[in-house]
């Protein structure tokens, strides 16, 4: 279909919730195809419907890399109906070019969503998996949350988006996540007996 403009970081439209898709229709396949064209011609792993201006529940992953034969898996009005466990996540986003930071996410995820013929499906991802932490990172952009409001140094974050001359992290919409702060402290403090 189409290369479309990727919204930046700053543009207030990326911190608006998307709206329920009633019907996978033309225009809804349409928006599905740019995604992907977007999304393969910036490398990116995944891309949300509100990074390229349409404020609809639609995002699109591929977590092939090298070789491997793609796998594109497109999702409709998802909704991530289980989580568990945490990981720390070193992640990007198209919206933020360059700009990459420390953020905390779920290890393990179940999710719910409509494929492109309109067919529900169920997915599970586990163990803190690239497409565990990019489903995460997409559902995120269509309730207008960023991977940033995750940081798990704020300063840190600010930092690398300054020199990306970003604007800084929005300190109101810092996500407070003391069950992942919980888990990944566990987690460092096994990981210090086991060294």
């Amino acid at each position: 279909m189409a290369i479309k403009k990727i919204l930046r970081y700053g543009e207030p439209s990326l911190r608006v919730p998307s709206k329920e898709v009633h019907k996978v229709s033309a225009k809804v396949k349409a928006i599905v195809a740019d995604l992907y064209d977007t999304m393969y011609a910036n490398n990116g792993v995944g891309l949300a419907a509100p990074q390229i201006g349409e404020n609809v529940r639609i995002f699109v992953v591929d977590c092939s890399s090298g070789d491997e034969p793609l796998n594109p898996i497109t999702f409709i009005n998802p909704k991530i109906i289980k989580k568990s466990g945490a990981c720390k996540s070193h992640e990007g986003c198209l919206s933020f070019p360059e700009a990459y930071t420390d953020v905390r996410r779920y290890a393990n995820i179940m999710v719910k969503a409509t494929d492109i013929h309109g067919r529900p499906f169920v997915m599970e991802v586990k163990n803190g998996e690239l497409l565990a932490r990019a489903i995460q990172h997409e559902f995120d952009h269509l309730d207008g949350i960023l991977f940033i409001d995750h940081s798990i140094n704020r300063f840190e974050a600010d930092e690398v988006l300054s020199k990306y001359n970003l604007p800084p992290v929005e300190v109101d919409k810092l996500l407070s996540e003391p069950e992942l702060d919980e888990l990944l402290k566990e987690q460092a403090e096994k990981g210090a007996v086991n060294d």
